[in-house]
């Protein structure tokens, strides 16, 4: 890749302009970088300890989350060292590898996002089918497609980049190696690598994103027919918290990929890029544990079989077979049975299950 340049190392300018808020920002991005890892990892430790979630979505789920988590490794902890260092220096070869990751995370995420597009409206739309269109095996398939697709065309955007010569300044405006920032320091005419990255950035974007209008499309469809109030509620749910995190990533990605790089203003796209490299994989398991019923019941789970008090609900009043009230029993340990847990707490807490 290094061809016949020059520069055999860039300067990461990031956020230096802004002196002494470096150390605020710091500790700022440091602690959403903590929270990125805990809450993606636990999404992931829950979906691959829990049985109950080893289904489609959540397998989806689990590797997006494995490919967001990677995505900011790539990204963070260069900037954060960054933010506290005067030396802000990438070799070449470091940052061609950066822009090569990132881009392939970043493109096996839209791609995912477009299969859990797909997965909702065949839950939602075939669900008899539901079973065959996405067994076990064809998961397994549209994630390897996903992964090996996107660092297909990672490989073919960084190649087309760094086939530049770099012969001049080495200033990256930007706090990673980013296409735009990098392209611009080429000292070639790079009008034609800017157009077949600017294509490959519309396909990669927009052929997902109405993959996925079309899929809710015939979701919307589907639910409308629903004659239960409760039941288009239920079915619209499944789909809130997918449909958060795709507006937002495709959003903040288009917002500056789909645009001539000329158009390019280094503040706002950093402002932008801060949004889809730190907050997208921010929201993605807040968005998925706290909106989702059964991730909440997986950790709580896990929670009880660490030990860690929970609270355990039981029948004081039982009317003609229905329960009629309940009462909480803090409890320890793991999910009891109504059998072995129910009797001894009612006895001492003195509240006999009374049957009319």
């Amino acid at each position: 890749m290094a061809n016949s340049s020059f520069v055999t190392e860039f300067l990461l300018m990031g956020f230096s302009s802004l002196g002494e808020l470096q150390l605020v920002l710091f500790v700022v991005f440091l602690s959403l970088y903590m929270i990125i890892l805990s809450g993606n990892i636990t999404i992931i430790s829950v979906i691959c300890l829990d049985h109950s979630l080893h289904t489609p979505m959540y397998f989806f789920l689990c590797v997006l989350s494995v490919s967001e988590t990677l995505y900011t490794i790539v990204i963070l902890p260069k900037m954060l060292i960054n933010l506290l260092s005067v030396l802000r220096t990438l070799s070449f070869m470091s940052c061609a590898t950066q822009m090569y990751f990132f881009l392939g995370f970043a493109v096996t995420n839209c791609l995912l996002l477009g299969v859990m597009g797909y997965d909702r409206y065949a839950a939602i739309c075939q669900p008899l089918r539901y079973p065959i269109l996405m067994s076990r095996r064809v998961c397994g398939q549209l994630a390897v497609i996903t992964i090996i697709c996107g660092f297909l065309t990672s490989l073919v955007g960084t190649t087309v980049v760094f086939s530049l010569p770099f012969c001049g300044p080495n200033k990256v405006d930007h706090y990673f190696c980013d296409i735009s920032p990098v392209i611009r320091l080429a000292c070639a005419n790079a009008h034609v690598n800017e157009l077949v990255i600017f294509i490959g950035g519309a396909l990669v974007l927009l052929v997902p994103l109405l993959f996925i209008c079309i899929s809710y499309g015939f979701i919307v469809r589907t639910i409308l027919k629903i004659p239960s109030a409760e039941g288009k509620r239920k079915a619209f749910s499944t789909c809130a918290s997918h449909l958060t995190v795709v507006i937002v990533h495709y959003g903040c990605a288009s917002s500056v990929y789909l645009r001539p790089s000329a158009k390019h203003t280094s503040g706002k796209d950093r402002l932008v890029t801060v949004t889809y490299t730190i907050i997208t994989p921010l929201l993605n398991p807040m968005v998925y544990s706290l909106r989702n019923k059964d991730v909440q019941m997986a950790i709580r789970k896990m929670i009880g079989k660490a030990g860690i008090k929970e609270k355990f609900e039981v029948p004081v009043m039982i009317r003609n077979g229905q329960v009629e009230d309940w009462v909480q029993f803090p409890v320890f340990g793991s999910i009891f049975t109504l059998e072995a847990a129910i009797f001894p707490i009612v006895l001492r807490a003195e509240c006999p299950v009374m049957m009319t």
